[in-house]
């Protein structure tokens, strides 16, 4: 007899000769370019990891899903699968209409008959899918800053799955995974989902997860989209691979997962649950606080440790999978190995290292014991993260016109051209203005894209390890983040607000701007008739008022000092 794990999922392709013909067609129709997360939910959706959804989420379905968890039939579906667009592009579409959807190099993909056009209350999605309202949640942020304003749904029909030139031979889809444990004979499997390199505890937790449930092990870890900062999927991957031969190959299979994560917590337990049923799988290990993006505004967590398991408990049996919880796994020193926390006896020396306290270690080239990780995932993660010391880092001056950005950032660039050792380019606002974005106006829309078009090369610089020194005016916060995110994923961050007074700048107006924006002959001059939004938290605050610019220079030294980057 067939358990449920071995029969087929649906997929929503198309026979080979009907996609040959249908990409002919498609040539005719109105092309949407997908973002990269959106690629990532239309391979799921088209390989099945997503049934029983047949397309991007209509309104109805999306209503249910936000308001309680499910489609508009009922059935359990606790993340919105969404195709947001730009208004300018809803604009020319209407319902009824098929569209083609591309990928970035405008391969085309999938077609999308649109049943669907609307605009979300997007407050209200983050605040019932994520539980808050809040930015400094990834989702949320993406959700207003960088999603587009109008949603469009309606079923999909797959032409071909998006092309990955890495790990090939790692990436199965849910019906090869299935037909892999049916030829093996697994009946029973259990999956570990994990975004991050594997380390001894982990290791010894899917030992114990899968001797508990009687179950052959799947590790699965996200290839797709994680949290901005997390360490990037190549490396990752080879970190996984070099700690596979630690396991039993007869019991154990690994395979990736391209899926765009929305770190939230509770639900994702759930849509985790879900797309690993998919996969044939039939336990699944949920974590403490599993997919949570960390603190909120206020410095608190956004989910309680426990709320993933809870929410999991409570629809185990509808989704047809069974929870494995998760034991946080701490060192005892004595006995010389893992044990669950909860299970260890007073005046027992326990070791541990947080994430923390292992970026710091990899940051400063410290000693990692080998009782916490592996020494070839060391090896991988050095060679990614070499010490701060050795890394790219940019720099980002931001404050008004006049308040001495330009100036500190030549002194600062002098100063560590001296030290020598690495590269430094300085991205002033001037410069970049003649050499980057001479096309570009001062209209919201152009002054943000020329940071953003800052970020990209200082990203690259860092990633390079280089030193790039950036003093543009950067207004408003949104953007500077953006900026933030690119860059800490090559290298460090240093924030720099120049904090001078707007009196003293006006006062000191070198080029005669601010007399021009008062008498209304520059429009949106920031500080005078558009807004500055003032760092919360930069790593360096300045005021250049009467303190002189070697001072001002010297600061941000010795911040870059204590940040490892530079040699003291």
């Amino acid at each position: 007899m067939q358990t449920p794990n071995f029969a087929p999922v649906p997929e929503l392709y198309v026979s080979y000769d009907s996609a040959q013909k249908l990409k002919v067609e498609a040539g005719e129709l109105v092309s949407h370019d997908l973002t990269p997360r959106q690629i990532c939910d239309l391979e799921l959706l088209m390989n099945g990891g997503f049934s029983p959804l047949k397309g991007f989420l209509g309104q109805a379905d999306y209503d249910g899903v936000v308001e309680n968890m499910r489609l508009a039939d009922g059935t359990l579906w606790p993340m919105p699968i969404t195709l947001d667009v730009s208004e300018a592009f809803a604009e020319g579409i209407e319902e009824g209409q098929d569209i083609a959807l591309r990928d970035q190099e405008g391969v085309i993909l999938a077609t999308m008959t649109v049943t669907d056009k609307w605009t979300p209350n997007k407050s209200l999605e983050a605040e019932k899918v994520f539980g808050a309202d809040d930015d400094a949640h990834p989702s949320v942020n993406y959700l207003h800053n960088q999603a587009g304003k109008i949603y469009l749904g309606g079923p999909v029909t797959g032409i071909q799955q998006p092309v990955h030139y890495d790990f090939r031979a790692r990436r199965n889809t849910p019906n090869e995974l299935r037909a892999y444990f049916r030829k093996m004979g697994w009946r029973r499997v259990v999956a570990f989902q994990t975004r991050n390199p594997l380390h001894r505890a982990h290791q010894e937790l899917t030992f114990r997860a899968a001797k508990d449930t009687q179950a052959n092990l799947l590790i699965h870890p996200v290839v797709g989209m994680t949290k901005p900062g997390d360490v990037d999927h190549f490396t990752r991957v080879r970190c996984y691979e070099a700690v596979l031969d630690k396991y039993p190959a007869a019991t154990t299979h690994m395979s990736l997962l391209p899926l765009a994560m929305r770190m939230a917590g509770p639900r994702e337990a759930v849509w985790h649950g879900l797309i690993r049923k998919n996969f044939g799988v039939t336990h699944f290990i949920v974590g403490r606080d599993h997919a949570g993006p960390g603190k909120n505004s206020a410095g608190d967590d956004f989910y309680g440790p426990y709320d993933a398991q809870e929410l999991f408990k409570e629809h185990a049996d509808e989704m047809g999978i069974e929870m494995v919880p998760f034991k946080h796994m701490v060192y005892v020193q004595e006995r010389a190995q893992y044990e669950p926390a909860d299970e260890i006896e007073e005046g027992v020396t326990v070791l541990n290292i947080s994430g923390t306290e292992l970026r710091r270690r990899l940051q400063e080239g410290l000693e990692i014991p080998d009782w916490f990780s592996f020494p070839e995932v060391v090896k991988e993660l050095r060679k990614t993260r070499p010490p701060r010391s050795k890394q790219g880092f940019t720099v980002f001056f931001t404050g008004f016109s006049g308040s001495g950005k330009s100036t500190i950032a030549n002194a600062l660039m002098v100063k560590l051209m001296e030290m020598g050792g690495r590269p430094v380019t300085l991205l002033d606002g001037d410069i970049v203005r003649k050499n980057l974005s001479s096309e570009l106006g001062f209209s919201k829309e152009h002054r943000d894209l020329n940071i953003r078009r800052i970020g990209y090369v200082a990203s690259e610089i860092t990633k390079n390890g280089g030193i790039a020194i950036c003093a543009p005016i950067a207004p408003y916060g949104t953007t500077r983040r953006a900026v933030r995110e690119e860059i800490e994923a090559m290298g460090a961050f240093c924030e720099v607000h120049v904090a001078t007074p707007i009196e003293e700048c006006e006062a000191r107006d070198r080029k005669g701007l601010y007399k021009l924006a008062r008498e209304g002959k520059i429009k949106e001059f920031t500080g005078i008739s558009d807004p500055y939004d003032e760092p919360k938290n930069p790593e360096v605050r300045l005021d250049t008022t009467n303190t002189d610019v070697d001072h001002c220079a010297h600061q941000v030294l010795l911040k870059l000092e204590s940040m490892g980057l530079i040699a003291g």
